[in-house]
């Protein structure tokens, strides 16, 4: 009986060294994979580095970009301000020279005498041409328009 007993612990022996071979086998296939997925890991991480580094290079270019960009936006602002306000004093001195002329245009208006049938111009016209009578007006009496 102890030799039976003895066979009976050893088949039972050989059944759990073949149960943790079989197991041994199965971690370390799974190890295999589990270094693959090292490995894969590995590269993705790098090119994420990488995506990094040139992601920061190009935010440090687009910085460097906005700020020349609101200099030069700010130059041009300023330059647009100044323009504006000359543009603003011409139009001022333009209003003056028109309200002139038109004084000068009413005062070179002939006293109104009933006319036949005289032919209608327009009010640029009319400006134009008493103009042009003052200047010659002016001309002829030697001093210039």
């Amino acid at each position: 009986m102890s030799h039976s007993l003895g066979i009976a612990i050893e088949t039972l022996v050989a059944i759990l060294l073949m149960l943790t071979i079989g197991y041994c086998m199965l971690l370390n296939t799974r190890l295999k994979r589990l270094k693959a997925d090292e490995h894969s890991l590995k590269a993705t991480i790098g090119e994420l580095i990488t995506a990094t580094e040139i992601a920061e290079r190009a935010i440090g270019g687009l910085k460097h970009t906005v700020r020349d960009v609101n200099e030069n936006l700010g130059n041009q602002l300023t330059s647009a301000a100044q323009m504006s306000q000359q543009l603003k004093m011409q139009l001022a001195e333009g209003e003056n020279v028109f309200r002139r002329l038109s004084k000068i245009v009413i005062a070179a208006r002939p006293s109104p005498e009933p006319a036949p049938a005289a032919p209608q111009i327009s009010a640029a016209q009319a400006v134009a041409a008493a103009a042009q009578a003052f200047s010659e007006r002016r001309r002829s009496d030697g001093l210039a328009a």
